[in-house]
């Protein structure tokens, strides 16, 4: 049977006997830092002085170290800097910081589970994933809630690495919702077929091709937007409180109809095998060497394919409707100003 952890299987005090060291700012360490604090936690962050995210997480009222120091500081170590990068800083500035006893914390496995990054005996070696970005993770916490998390333990030289991470889980608000217990192998591999082959990489993708679609058959771009990328959240919403079956309730006969016909016809076996090859790429670590050999080689296949991306159509359309109307004037998740 499935094991659902809650506030009330967790010592939640026990985090607060730890110093912890997060490691970056971006938008995980925002969300998790934040949280943390309001929790009780001891924490600093470890970032480079001086930098963009020095200067964030002071103007939010952090005390910051470098990287090093904060290493050194810590009895947990949070790494949450991005995934190309952690090999590096791992080996420059934590790795000899490290002793018996301490914690070394991911929020996902890439780099323990492709051996990027291996720790010395003696260190626990955990993870909480929170299955939200960081912003998401922030504002769910303020209102009273939580997003599930992920817990897994590679390495548990003390004995209470699981009960550490749990403790990690809900003070971040996980506690709130459900906490997972998993390993890094699942982890990671099941969360880059997520983002690949559906949530991000199918997604957008599909949204796009949907969008072209219209627009070259004569359509408004502006009908074709709302058709196929502002009603996707609607939908969603849907799905996410009450899954597919709730979304077919809610919508009409005929659409539900359509669904049921036209979406086998299009999602085929094909798109499986595809998936298929994309789930093989990421268990036989092709595309883990893959991403890094491109992050390491100047990134310049994907700064293009980042760069045709948001000159696409439906990204021009987009902003205009968004400046347009006030879905999302209010309660935005995202200030890249500031978080």
């Amino acid at each position: 049977m499935l094991k659902v952890y809650t506030n009330a299987d967790i010592n939640r005090d026990l985090i607060k006997n730890y110093k912890i060291a997060i490691i970056g700012f971006g938008s995980q360490g925002y969300g998790q830092a934040m949280n943390l604090r309001d929790s009780g936690g001891n924490i600093v962050i470890g970032v480079r002085p001086e930098g963009a995210s020095d200067i964030k997480a002071r103007d939010y009222g952090f005390k910051t170290m470098p990287i090093e120091d904060a290493a050194e500081w810590a009895d947990i170590i949070q790494i949450l800097i991005p995934d190309e990068i952690q090999a590096k800083v791992y080996k420059e500035q934590i790795a000899q910081h490290l002793c018996e006893g301490k914690y070394l914390m991911f929020s996902h496995g890439f780099n323990i589970h492709y051996g990027l990054i291996n720790p010395p005996e003696g260190v626990n070696v955990i993870m909480v994933a929170p299955k939200a970005p960081g912003h998401t993770v922030r504002s769910e916490y303020t209102a009273g809630r939580g997003v599930p998390s992920l817990v897994a333990v590679q390495k548990d030289f003390s004995g209470n690495s699981l009960d550490v991470a749990l403790s990690y889980a809900a003070a971040i608000g996980s506690g709130e919702t459900g906490i997972l217990e998993t390993s890094f192998r699942e982890e990671t591999e099941t969360d880059l077929f997520g983002e690949q082959a559906v949530l991000c990489g199918g997604c957008s993708a599909l949204i796009k091709a949907g969008f072209d679609t219209l627009v070259e058959a004569g359509y408004s771009p502006y009908m074709a937007y709302f058709e196929v990328c502002h009603e996707l959240k609607l939908i969603v919403d849907l799905i996410y409180q009450g899954g597919i079956s709730d979304m077919h309730y809610s919508i009409s006969n005929n659409a539900e109809y359509g669904d049921l016909t036209r979406g086998k016809f299009l999602i085929d076996e094909d798109v499986k095998s595809k998936m298929k090859k994309i789930l093989d790429d990421i268990q036989n670590g092709k595309y883990a060497t893959e991403f890094m050999q491109e992050m390491n080689g100047g990134s310049r296949n994907f700064k293009k394919l980042r760069e045709e991306s948001e000159n696409h159509q439906i990204e021009k359309i987009g902003k205009e409707l968004r400046s347009i109307f006030n879905w999302s004037k209010e309660g935005k998740l995202v200030d890249r100003s500031k978080n």
